[in-house]
């Protein structure tokens, strides 16, 4: 399994590294990609020295499997240039989410659409990392219940921005100058503004939220509003989810499904404290419930804390998870 890697050197792409690694995912052959500026340097993967090479050597190596983690234009540009020589494309950019063309993959909720990939259908799109652990989260009481709407606010590690965000919360942390990645001060405060603001008065981050989890649940009955916020934590992403079902549900039973249902870890004893926090979903590739209750304000409605780590789940895990998927199935050479 020749494997290229996309951004090999950034926050993600040192995630899919390790997780490549951890998860002993069968790469006979890994190429590691960066920018020019990191062509010829080395990286270790496996208890092995790895040159990052350039883009078109890589293409030119047709990998099986390219997973990129380099930014949206990047994508654009060259994405469909592995994907014209065979190669599975994994993008973990914005660029092809909501193209219908390709589809939009949590394995836990839609892996069985990549059954239908072909020739000409080689991009497969990972979701926002918001949206990722929000439908792992809302797909199985979904199945039960039937959402009809959900308002979701988010909590968004600084770690979603990139390395020069986490750069500048820790030179504001010392008390030195920052450069500047936010039109704000991160420590001690509080952004409701991620990515660009649109037309409609939402941001980028916001609308993703909305747009992403219908394609993923194929449901667009689904009403869903969103308030995207930054905050200056690392670790992972939270959210504040409150969602009114068509019928009504039994809390016992609620926690029964999260409990069984793949890829989640319920935290919900709050006589004991426990709750979903990102300082300890750090690092872990699961996505933890808790705080569940059910609104008193209106029927059939349930409030629940759903967080994750925004650079494994929401990002690096969940695109190995589709190649993984993807060799489980031999849907490679299809």
């Amino acid at each position: 399994m020749k494997i290229a890697v996309v951004g090999a050197t950034g926050l993600v792409g040192t995630q899919m590294l390790r997780i490549l690694e951890s998860r002993k995912f069968p790469v006979t052959e890994l190429i590691a990609v960066a920018s020019e500026r990191s062509v010829g340097n080395n990286i270790q993967f496996n208890g092995k020295s790895y040159q990052i090479h350039g883009m078109q050597e890589a293409i030119d190596a047709v990998p099986d499997i390219a997973i990129f983690s380099a930014g949206g234009s990047v994508s654009l540009e060259f994405a469909p240039k592995f994907a014209e020589k065979g190669t599975i494309v994994i993008d973990n950019s914005s660029a092809w989410r909501m193209n219908p063309k390709y589809k939009l993959i949590v394995p836990e909720v839609n892996a069985h659409e990549l059954h239908e990939l072909n020739k000409n259908d080689k991009i497969i799109a990972n979701p926002n990392c918001s949206t990722i652990q929000m439908v792992v989260a809302l797909n199985p009481l979904h199945k039960k219940y039937k959402i009809k709407r959900v308002v979701v606010s988010t909590y968004q590690s600084v770690t979603g921005t990139g390395k020069a965000a986490v750069d500048q919360l820790m030179s504001e942390r010392k008390g030195e100058v920052a450069n500047k990645v936010y039109p704000h001060q991160i420590d001690l405060n509080v952004l409701p503004h991620i990515d660009i603001f649109l037309e409609n008065g939402y941001t980028k981050e916001e609308m993703k939220m909305v747009l992403e989890t219908k394609k993923i649940m194929s449901d667009d009955t689904i009403q869903i509003t969103a308030t995207a916020v930054r905050i200056p934590t690392m670790g992972g992403h939270s959210e504040a989810v409150n969602v009114e079902f068509e019928n009504d549900f039994d809390l016992n039973e609620v926690r029964h499904i999260l409990q069984n249902s793949e890829g989640i870890v319920l935290q919900d004893n709050i006589d004991n404290f426990e709750y979903p926090m990102p300082i300890t979903s750090e690092g872990k590739d699961e996505v933890f419930v808790g705080r569940l209750r059910r609104d008193e304000s209106q029927k059939n409605t349930l409030n629940m804390w759903i967080v994750a780590d925004n650079l494994r789940k929401g990002a690096a895990t969940n695109a190995i998870q589709i190649a993984e998927y993807l060799v489980k199935e031999n849907l490679i050479n299809n």
